[in-house]
């Protein structure tokens, strides 16, 4: 079995835990804040990647009632919860590695939180293909844990089961969003306390699309 693979299986496993644990995501607030405001057009389309529960989805919806949301994660249980939560977006299961083959173009693209799954290749491709997907002026929303990407390796969470997790540094994501002609707007760290008591950093960053 594969990353992926196991990724999929434990999420899909541990949904409804997920949702409860993580719908409050008020500790990133601001940031959601700032993607929202700096969408400018009315009834924008915006693309959710690795959308969960939609806990993010039900923050940004609160404050742009207009957004129009797809949201897309591997896991079924996630998509399955994500449509209660939030019955006016709509929601689809689809690897966000995939996300090239999408055809329409979007106003914003949210992905929290993906990155952690993915590897330095992968995660650039994921840029290009935003790059590719967004509108002139575009707002790319990633976020995920800082440190060494030397220091990736198999977590083990509360119940048990073992994820493989990426690590990322910001001069690493701002090479990448700016190679693929995005403007860094947001650099923000957040110190993230975990369930088994160790404070993780955060690291969420926006990139506009230029042109």
């Amino acid at each position: 079995m594969n990353h992926n693979q196991q990724a999929v299986r434990i999420f899909n496993k541990l949904a409804q835990g997920y949702q409860d644990k993580f719908m409050d995501v008020s500790l990133y607030g601001d940031t959601f804040d700032f993607f929202c405001e700096k969408i400018e057009k009315p009834n924008p389309s915006v693309l959710e990647i690795a959308c969960g529960p939609g806990n993010i989805t039900k923050y940004l919806l609160t404050k742009r009632p207009d957004l129009q949301v797809l949201g897309i994660d591997l896991a079924p249980n996630m998509i399955d919860l994500a449509r209660i939560n939030n019955p006016t977006a709509t929601f689809q299961v689809m690897d966000g590695r995939a996300i090239g083959q999408l055809e329409q173009q979007f106003d914003a693209i949210m992905c929290g939180f993906f990155l952690p799954y993915l590897s330095m290749e992968e995660t650039l491709q994921l840029i290009r293909d935003a790059a590719s997907l967004l509108r002139p002026s575009g707002l790319l929303y990633l976020s995920t844990m800082e440190d060494d990407y030397s220091n990736s390796q198999f977590k083990k969470g509360s119940t048990g089961d073992e994820i493989f997790m990426h690590f990322y540094q910001a001069e690493d994501l701002r090479a990448m969003l700016e190679e693929n002609g995005f403007e860094v707007r947001v650099e923000k760290r957040i110190v993230s306390p975990m369930p088994d008591g160790e404070d993780v950093v955060d690291l969420v960053m926006i990139g506009k699309k230029q042109g």
